[in-house]
């Protein structure tokens, strides 16, 4: 992808597919086609990760009705870290695993958190590095606007 890191990059390119394990059974982003896509790599270690996942199950509560999902992208090697992190901060959305950072690499993670908004037909729509409180209001907008598409 060739993606520079800014706090928030917008454009349109088709996401890169990708087929992850996870909680409840492989998440495919094939199979999400229709819907708004929140995709978000994270790592136990990572602070603002923390400050993230309690925004992540207020926007699903608000928006999974009209075709949003999250999928959170885990990085860490140790399973028994994501349990204790997710004890710590419980997921209201999708908790799929990248080991290896396979995926994290076709999308040019660099940071720890970086999220990408997909539109319903598999666009990548932009890309945003870390998670601080005074973005939250221009992602939600984002999202607002690929939800009435």
């Amino acid at each position: 992808m060739g993606l520079v890191v800014f706090p928030l990059i917008v454009y349109a390119e088709p996401a890169p597919q990708f087929s992850l394990p996870g909680d409840s059974g492989d998440i495919r982003l094939s199979d999400l086609h229709g819907k708004v896509v929140y995709l978000d790599f994270w790592a136990t270690w990572c602070a603002p990760c923390r400050k993230s996942f309690p925004w992540f199950n207020e926007i699903m509560a608000r928006f999974k009705g009209q075709g949003l999902v999250i999928v959170a992208v885990n990085m860490d090697k140790d399973r028994k870290d994501v349990e204790k992190f997710l004890e710590k901060y419980p997921a209201d959305f999708d908790i799929a695993y990248d080991p290896n950072g396979d995926v994290a690499t076709q999308y040019d993670v660099m940071v720890m958190p970086s999220s990408y908004l997909i539109d319903r037909t598999g666009e990548l729509y932009l890309a945003h590095a870390g998670f601080r409180d005074k973005d939250k209001a221009s992602l939600e907008s984002a999202i607002r606007i690929l939800l009435k598409k």
